[in-house]
């Protein structure tokens, strides 16, 4: 019978936690007039600009790891990867062929990239 234990010890008074609240509101609106006043001065366009970045960072990650497990897929084939490079040939050597055979088409070539150049380099 001596496991009982006394309720009132652990009942507190009610009286003894109205200042205690009183103190704790006081305190939660200076913390509340406090951090307003930090936001207030916060310039909200260099912070999207960051959010934009970090944004576009954030896809060029997501972006980055979906590829590397595509390729890693594609590797796990084993006649794909040799295909691919096989069809990476083909292509340069059209290319070369349609652009690089004659002078005049050189010419034409090195034609428009000076053009691409000055249009997007000014």
């Amino acid at each position: 019978m001596g496991s009982m234990t006394n309720t009132s010890e652990m009942n507190s008074n009610p009286s003894d936690t109205a200042p205690a609240k009183a103190a704790f509101k006081e305190r939660y609106k200076e913390v509340l007039a406090k951090v307003s006043a930090i936001l207030d001065q916060v310039n909200w366009n260099k912070v999207a600009r960051l959010g934009n970045v970090a944004g576009i960072l954030l896809v060029v990650i997501i972006a980055q790891v979906i590829i590397k497990g595509v390729l890693d897929t594609i590797n796990l084939f084993p006649i794909v990867p040799g295909l691919l490079e096989l069809l990476g040939l083909v292509i340069v050597g059209r290319w070369g062929w349609a652009n690089l055979t004659t002078s005049e088409k050189r010419d034409a070539l090195i034609a428009r990239l000076n053009g691409l150049r000055h249009e997007y380099l000014g």
